[in-house]
């Protein structure tokens, strides 16, 4: 008569044999590996991607115009004291005083990670609040903050004339100018600047001799042109009926002759005009010295055979926004404006471009990440088996999706710290699954499996393993749980790395124990053993 062996329920005692039980034959486990998955997909196309961290760089400077007073009594009175003030400021990690004559110059920089909006307000703040201590004869501080996070361009356009005899620099500059006005409307651009650009101006070169016979200052001249430089107000009214009366005046200086005329004195009963001692020409500032130029190759050599003026406008991005959308959205801005710039016999060649650098980094390191998993699959399949390799694969991306998601959460952005952190931990990702995989792999040779059930083999393979393996993720864990209290530029450059590396080692615990049991009872199974020992009689 032969009885039917019934299989004893293994008792889990470890977290990773309840999670294996609770998941094993549970229907929803594998709609859950295809959630992680796709939210990991997700997670790679919608985070912002960006070559390096954006780190936030930022300070101010307060200027104290005091007229008359020399370096030294400047220092004294004004550059001492408000270092003094600013240092009880919280926040402030340098501070630089300079005083020049007639003028202080103050410095500070925050400390890096500090919010910026709260610490221009304190500093905004404290100089408000000592006004009273300014001594006579200063002016009204001037103060202006400094964010270094944003100054950072990520696309560079170089605009030239194709015939500079047609297109001069002014004409240049005006169609320019339009394009960068248009620019400051796209969401996430926080600043655009211009270089080597000249607007048009009068230039009036005084004549020294001429000065002198007529016996005339250049404050004199000076203040001439300052009298018609300004703009005439208008002039309104209402009517009985209520009608608005606007009164304008014709602009002053409209050409060349109009600043000639300018009276500057009176000498001898007969006035003297401007145009009797100096030279008026209508042209660019001539005082603007950043000129820049462009200079293409030959074809048919290595020389550069052409060269000419060029204006470079500069577009900066947002922090922690995505600097390939935003370098797409600043291109579709030049090219709807291509016509209009080939109209006018304006060319122009883009010079950086930080989104295509940024999004051939990110797929770079991410191709890379796949070549390393495929490496360890191919490792894995010599070592364990083709199935048990393809168990522990499927745990890398499923890791790596679940990390993702909480960067994304966290409002990271996907840069080369970043995946560094992922290349970095990778090792240790597989590690609580081959653990896994391996146990169970020795349960299943071994002569005792035949006397349990798959399922409470699988179970208690994976709690074998659970508190060496938690400790041991735990132990790396605090390894680098220090790099997060890092300061300074260093510790935000590299703060991926402590943030990412921890997640990934804890959603390696739990996709271990829950996917790896979950797969194996799918794809692996009991090998048949053959006896060894001879039936006694």
């Amino acid at each position: 008569m032969i009885m039917k062996e019934q299989h004893e329920v293994y008792e889990t005692k470890d977290i990773a044999g309840r999670l294996a039980r609770g998941f094993l034959k549970n229907p929803l486990t594998a709609l859950l590996g295809v959630f992680l998955l796709f939210m990991g997909y997700l997670a790679l196309n919608i985070m912002p991607r960006e070559e390096d961290p954006q780190i936030a760089i930022s300070g101010g400077t307060v200027m104290v115009a005091m007229p008359g007073a020399t370096a030294s009594e400047v220092e004294k009175v004004i550059v001492n004291p408000l270092e003094r003030k600013l240092r009880e400021i919280k926040g402030i990690e340098h501070i630089q005083g300079m005083a020049m004559d007639n003028v202080g110059i103050v410095n500070v920089m925050y400390f890096i990670g500090q919010n910026r909006e709260d610490s221009n307000l304190k500093l905004y703040d404290k100089v408000m609040q000592n006004m009273d201590e300014l001594p006579k004869g200063a002016m009204q501080p001037l103060i202006k903050p400094f964010d270094i996070d944003i100054d950072i361009p990520i696309v560079t356009v170089a605009f030239y004339a194709k015939d500079p005899q047609k297109v001069n620099q002014v004409q240049l500059y005006n169609k320019v100018r339009s394009i960068q006005q248009e620019l400051n409307g796209i969401n996430s651009v926080s600043k655009t600047t211009l270089k080597g650009d000249h607007r048009a101006q009068y230039n009036v070169q005084v004549d020294l001799n001429k000065l002198s016979g007529y016996y005339l200052s250049l404050g004199q001249i000076m203040q001439g042109v300052k009298s018609v430089a300004n703009s005439a107000p208008s002039v309104k009214s209402r009517t009985d009926d209520g009608g608005m009366v606007v009164v304008g005046v014709k602009n002053a200086i409209e050409s060349v002759e109009d600043v000639g005329n300018i009276a500057v004195a009176d000498y001898g009963g007969s006035l003297i005009y401007l145009k009797d001692v100096a030279t008026i020409t209508e042209g660019v500032d001539i005082q603007n010295y950043k000129n820049a130029t462009i200079m293409f190759r030959d074809e048919n050599s290595s020389n550069m055979s052409q060269q000419y003026p060029q204006t470079t406008l500069s577009i900066s991005k947002l922090a922690g926004t995505n600097a390939v959308n935003v370098s797409n959205d600043v291109l579709e801005v030049f090219k709807k404006n291509e016509k209009m710039l080939n109209d006018a016999g304006i060319g122009y060649v883009i010079t950086r471009n930080y989104g295509i650098r940024a999004d051939n980094a990110v797929n770079e390191l991410m191709h890379h990440l796949i070549i390393t998993i495929i490496i360890i699959s191919l490792m894995l399949i010599f070592a364990l088996g083709w199935r048990e390799s393809l168990i522990v694969t499927f745990t890398v991306p499923a890791i790596l999706a679940i990390t993702l998601f909480v960067a994304y959460l966290g409002g990271q952005t996907i840069n080369r710290i970043t995946l560094f952190a992922f290349l970095l931990s990778l090792g240790l990702l597989v590690d609580a699954a081959i653990i896994v995989i391996e146990n169970i792999h020795r349960h299943l040779h071994s002569h005792t499996s035949e006397n349990q059930s798959m399922e409470e083999l699988l179970i208690e393979a994976t709690d074998e393993i659970g508190p060496p393996t938690n400790i041991a993720t735990l132990a790396i864990i605090l390894t680098m749980v220090p790099m997060a209290f890092v300061g300074g530029m260093m510790g935000s450059f590299m703060k991926p790395i402590p943030y990412n590396v921890p997640v990934a080692l804890v959603a390696s615990l739990f996709v271990a124990y829950i996917f790896t049991p979950y797969l194996s009872l799918k794809l692996l199974k009991k090998p048949t053993h053959k006896s060894t020992h001879k039936e006694t009689k």
